[in-house]
């Protein structure tokens, strides 16, 4: 399920903890997305952070694990078979296929979770502003997290002072 990049994982934990199961917010997968920038392996982090919010320790260590085995695993058993399926012409059209979807799941997730996050004008500002700063200056998405939060904060106390 995460061929292609752990951001594929998102359109699943969407899917199913916030749609299907009502397990999740999608204001909870914003924040698990959140937490996971500011750490290695930012999507496998988010799985911890939910199984977390989900099930406190017990439900953190079993989503770590639930996470990385598989992977590990999966790439342990398929690794030396890739150079050699990319040399047949039908696998090899077969995983540009598996890139395509991966990239289509990544963007449809990205435009429905920017539609829960993005819900005003500040919101949407501070959106273009991290863009600009990731795209143009490079910026590490820690510190557009952190920026984020402090702004997000200063904004909650600008506002409950009114």
């Amino acid at each position: 399920m995460l061929y292609g990049s752990g951001y594929v994982l998102l359109a699943f934990l969407r899917s199913d903890l916030v749609e299907r199961y009502g397990w999740l917010t999608e204001a909870q997968l914003l924040d698990a997305v959140a937490v996971g920038q500011v750490t290695p392996g930012p999507v496998f982090t988010t799985a911890t952070f939910i199984g977390y919010v989900l099930g406190g320790a017990s439900g953190a260590v079993l989503a770590t694990v639930g996470i990385f085995l598989p992977a590990f695993v999966f790439v342990a058993l398929s690794g030396p078979l890739v150079p050699r399926l990319r040399r047949s012409w039908v696998a090899g059209a077969f995983l540009d296929g598996v890139n395509v979807a991966s990239l289509a799941l990544m963007v449809v997730v990205t435009w429905q979770l920017g539609r829960a996050a993005l819900v005003d004008a500040w919101t949407v500002g501070l959106a273009g502003v991290s863009a600009v700063l990731l795209i143009r200056f490079r910026v590490n998405s820690a510190w557009l997290v952190l920026g984020g939060g402090v702004a997000g904060m200063l904004l909650a106390g600008g506002l409950s002072a009114r």
